[in-house]
Parts: structure tokens; C-alpha cells; sequence
């Protein structure tokens, strides 16, 4: 399998995000990836006016382009993720979207964490117009690899990958707008570090410099493998990287470092709950 990350500098205007989204996806499967990964809003990226302005139901432009794209190319598409208009709630969601090779759907995953937190200074809510999903969703790509999805602050939450790794993901996507202060502190790390403990690849996409709304992210783009080597990484450009995941090797880090198999669920008590 070969697997490319697609890095954008997404802003407001959508229809000069997918041209851009469409061109990076179409060079990359020109390159031979048959799994290709798109960032997190990569439709539409900028204030919470922006946001509101650009959702969409699952139904609407962005899915049906990214479907027809999957098809015609005959790939796996992560579509990063798209903020979500669903009909009878107040507020939207932050949603990924794996479209197969034949165009259709094959899962929907709803970012589950919330990004709450003050970065330097700056405060982000994103609860303030977002709901948190509820559900851990496993995928399959066309040949039957088993692909988790996620999505951004997810990263910092093993739990998620976890359970993941443990219903059998070999490959997890991680679409992402990562801030510029916690992405070079953390980015590469915790990529790395949920591929070793997962014994996963692991393939993300991330947003790369300024976006309208005074955001800005840190880009990095990466793919890495099982053992924690960084198999590909982006400049800080809009680009892609790409490179072939050798399920052989993964099999033989399993077989050879079994630290899944070890797992001792008996022993494992999750405590009560407490405030940090």
C-alpha cells in the first residue's frame, strides 16, 4: 500500500480549497498512492463566521466532490474532516469522511475532543460551536486493511488509539490544523508516539501557515511507520508527501516486539474519574 498526506494552507474561500485539495490529491495518485489523506477543515478554514458560513450537511458539495474524486481515481480518500451541519442540533460538528474507490462512504467519524485550551495567550473554544462526537470508528480500505480515523486534538488522547489498534487499526489517519506553538513542541512526538505504542502507521495531514480568524498552523505533514521512523515529511508548503507502508515489516515488529498481544486487560481498571 502506498499512503500520501496532503498538506494545505486552507482559508475561507471553498471553491479555492478544493481546486487546490483536488490538485495535491490528483498529483499524489499520479504518484502511486491508493490511501490519501486530506487535513482537517480542509474546505473551509478561518473565523467562526467562516465556519457557520461553510458547513454543510454529509449529503452536501464537499462529500459529493470528494466521493466522485475517490471514485475516479480509484483511491482511498480520508477527507480530512469538514465542519458538519446536522439537521435538529444547534451546533456543528468536526467530521472526517473515508470515501472508497468505488464512491461510496464507507465511514464517518465526528471528532470526539474538543479543543479548549489557551495556547500563549490565545484562547480556543471550539465547544463554544461544536459538539463532540461520541463514537470510536474503525474503517477498511479497498483491500481490506483495516484504517482508524481520527482527527487534530485527538492526538493527545491514547485512549483513542488504543481501542483503535486493539479492534485491529494497522493504519490511522490523522487529519489536523495543528497550532504553530504546540506543533513544534509536540507535533512529531506524539505522531511518533502513537505509532509505536499502536504498532501502527500513522498518516497525517496537516494545515500549514495562516488562515483568515488569526489562525495559524505548523504544517509537518508526515507519514511514520510502526517502529517510529518518520517515512515522509512535508516542507512548509502546500505539497504532499507520500510513501509505501510495508505491512510485511508491521507484521514482524508484532510478531517480534508483541507489546499488543502482551496487553493484560484483566489488570487494567479504569479509576474514577477526577479533575486534573
Amino acid at each position: 500500500m502506498r499512503a500520501a498526506a496532503v498538506q494545505l494552507n486552507s482559508t475561507e474561500d471553498k471553491q479555492r480549497n478544493l481546486a487546490t485539495a483536488e490538485r495535491l490529491t490528483r498529483a499524489a495518485a499520479a504518484d502511486g498512492a491508493d490511501l490519501i489523506a486530506l487535513p482537517e477543515k480542509f474546505n473551509v478554514l478561518g473565523s467562526a463566521e467562516d465556519q457557520e458560513r461553510g458547513a454543510e450537511p454529509l449529503d452536501g458539495p464537499t462529500v459529493a466532490w470528494a466521493r466522485e474524486l475517490a471514485r475516479e481515481l480509484e483511491i482511498d480518500l480520508v477527507a480530512g474532516s469538514l465542519v458538519e451541519r446536522r439537521e435538529g442540533r444547534d451546533k456543528l460538528s468536526n467530521t472526517s469522511v473515508h470515501a472508497g474507490p468505488d464512491g461510496d462512504v464507507r465511514a464517518v467519524y465526528r471528532k470526539v475532543h474538543m479543543f479548549d485550551v489557551v495556547v500563549e495567550g490565545v484562547e480556543y473554544r471550539e465547544s463554544d460551536t461544536e459538539e463532540a462526537g461520541d463514537e470510536i470508528v474503525l474503517s477498511e480500505v479497498a483491500d481490506g486493511t483495516p484504517l482508524g480515523l481520527s482527527v487534530c486534538y485527538d492526538l493527545r488522547f491514547p485512549e483513542l488509539y488504543r481501542i483503535l489498534a486493539v479492534r485491529g487499526a494497522r493504519v490511522i489517519a490523522v487529519p489536523a490544523a495543528f497550532t504553530v506553538p504546540t506543533g513544534r513542541a509536540h507535533w512529531e512526538l506524539l505522531l511518533r508516539a502513537r505509532a509505536v505504542e499502536n504498532q501502527a502507521f500513522v498518516v497525517a495531514a496537516d494545515q500549514i501557515g495562516r488562515h483568515a480568524g488569526g489562525k495559524e498552523s505548523f504544517g509537518g505533514s508526515m507519514i511514520v511507520d510502526p517502529w517510529g521512523e518518520v517515512l515522509a515529511r512535508a516542507v512548509d508548503e502546500e505539497c504532499f508527501v507520500a510513501a509505501d507502508l510495508d505491512l510485511a515489516r508491521q507484521n514482524q515488529i508484532r510478531e517480534q516486539l508483541p507489546s499488543l498481544a502482551n496487553r493484560v486487560g484483566e489488570a487494567y481498571r479504569w479509576p474514577a474519574e477526577a479533575m486534573a
